[in-house]
């Protein structure tokens, strides 16, 4: 989707819309649109959509009523976005080829505005790669969105909120991608190719050397595939603290369960388990393009999760790169056991001053939140404090959920130092508290479960059905928060 700017209405775009607040129809409009809004009870609520048809200028022209809400509404800028997704949705296969967006009269300022041309970018993300006989109606033909009239610097903010766009529309692509596409050698050569030229250095670690450093739970995963599993770190340092701020993302670029194996239903599905190394990958794209003034590295635990003869057994004990030892009591409980070995990796090579890992790790965290949240783990307050008004910012919201000692003894081993699941209840608890054991002493950390969020069985407000880019913008918001205040 292209966003362009112009300070008039062009002649050859028929679609005009207007940015309406709630209960606020603006003055001006044409008697036929006036009447027609009033009559199919267009009010200006978020998201809500009107069209009709009117002679402006002795041409005819469509014009386009797309509600925005309450302008004192917390979720103000949210609700923009929803008012710019919603023309996008209404207008994507219309046959239109572009449409403009009148900011007169709109009473926005250029973040307002910057967050309606999000919306509509966003929503208009698909991917039809592999579809051969979509029919003409089915097509998207909205290419373009133009901002006419747009309020004073929102050329700038656009270009700045466009470089998160471009994050989440690549942590899309990568989540959308099938297995037999994205695995970790073809995840890694993505993404240097999209991150060519934008100042990320890149290490990447193959198998013999995560052998050599003693990575047997991230190695282990992997064994049983014939894809080789990789180590991915992107680091951008754009200034700030010595130390970077760590992201670490769960890259399970297909997940069978192996010998623990998944049922047939819904397996297809488990192509989208490496959602959290697919938002860092996405968000260090953001960090680059925007050249954010902070010192972030990216990491990426990648392995295929199959059920071959030389994969792993229920029962196994395998040693970590931390030297701890683990009883693999289940070989679909995968996720923790490539993130350990990660952070492990992470925090002896950049001695980060705080980690956020990112995972779509439990199904317990789907039932818990449902699609409205993920879940939020962390032993310090401050770094999780932040982390919840980022989402709260962003969009990408997340709740926190308790660490004790009472969950941790769950996952006491009766003959290694701990294994990788716990009982049946608090299912995404032992989880994080697994993975604390691999956090060093008085290094804060956090760990996001985005499995209800990667991922959406029906449309949403910015996104469509499929890879919904989550966790991008709130670790961006973080950074802005934080590393860049």
């Amino acid at each position: 989707m292209n966003i362009r700017f112009a300070s008039e209405l062009p002649a050859e775009v028929r679609v005009v819309a207007q940015i309406v607040a709630q209960d606020a129809l603006p003055a001006g409009l044409p008697a036929t649109v006036t009447e027609g809004a009033s009559a199919s009870r267009f009010s200006g609520k978020p998201g809500q959509q009107f069209d009709g048809f009117a002679e402006v200028d002795g041409k005819v022209r469509r014009i386009a009523l797309s509600g925005a809400g309450q302008p004192s509404s917390a979720e103000r800028l949210a609700n923009l976005e929803k008012a710019g997704a919603g023309l996008t949705a209404k207008f994507i296969t219309s046959g239109e080829g572009a449409i403009a967006i009148d900011f007169a009269d709109s009473g926005l300022d250029a973040e307002g505005a910057a967050a309606v041309l999000m919306g509509a970018r966003l929503r208009a993300w698909r991917i039809d790669t592999y579809r051969t006989r979509l029919k003409e109606e089915q097509k998207p033909t909205l290419k373009e969105v133009v901002a006419v009239n747009a309020p004073e610097g929102s050329e700038a903010a656009w270009d700045d909120a466009a470089a998160v766009a471009l994050g989440v529309e690549f942590t899309r692509e990568l989540v959308s991608e099938p297995g037999n596409i994205i695995y970790p050698e073809s995840f890694v050569a993505r993404c240097k190719a999209r991150l060519e030229g934008t100042g990320v250095e890149i290490t990447v670690l193959d198998v013999a050397e995560m052998e050599k450093l003693g990575m047997g739970a991230l190695l282990g995963v992997g064994q049983g595939s014939a894809r080789p599993s990789r180590i991915l770190a992107m680091h951008w340092n754009g200034g700030g603290s010595d130390k970077p701020t760590a992201f670490v993302g769960k890259g399970v670029t297909f997940d069978t369960g192996g010998i623990s194996i998944k049922p047939a239903g819904g397996m297809e599905d488990m192509k989208w388990d490496m959602g959290g190394a697919g938002a860092v990958a996405g968000a260090m794209l953001a960090l680059a393009t925007r050249k954010a003034k902070a010192n972030v590295v990216g990491i990426c635990g990648l392995a295929e999760n199959m059920p071959d003869g030389n994969a792993q057994r229920p029962g196994d004990v395998v040693t970590s790169m931390s030297g701890q030892t683990i009883e693999v009591i289940n070989t679909d409980a995968e996720g923790r056991l490539v993130l350990c070995d990660a952070l492990t990796w992470v925090q002896q090579t950049f001695e980060p001053e705080r980690i956020v890992d990112l995972a779509t790790l439990t199904g317990a965290m789907v039932v818990a939140l449902g699609h409205e949240n993920a879940g939020m783990f962390s032993n310090d307050d401050d770094l999780a404090d932040a982390l919840f008004k980022a989402g709260q910012t962003s969009g990408d919201k997340l709740w926190r959920f308790p660490l004790s000692p009472a969950y941790d003894k769950l996952i006491d081993s009766q003959i290694a130092d701990m294994k990788n699941v716990g009982p049946r209840w608090g299912g995404s608890i032992t989880a994080a508290q697994f993975l604390q054991r691999f956090i060093e002493d008085g290094t804060p950390w956090a760990h996001l479960d985005i499995a209800g969020m990667a991922w959406a069985d029906k449309a949403g407000a910015t996104w469509d059905k499929g890879a919904t880019g989550f966790g991008v913008r709130v670790l961006d918001r973080f950074i802005r928060d934080t590393s860049e205040a």
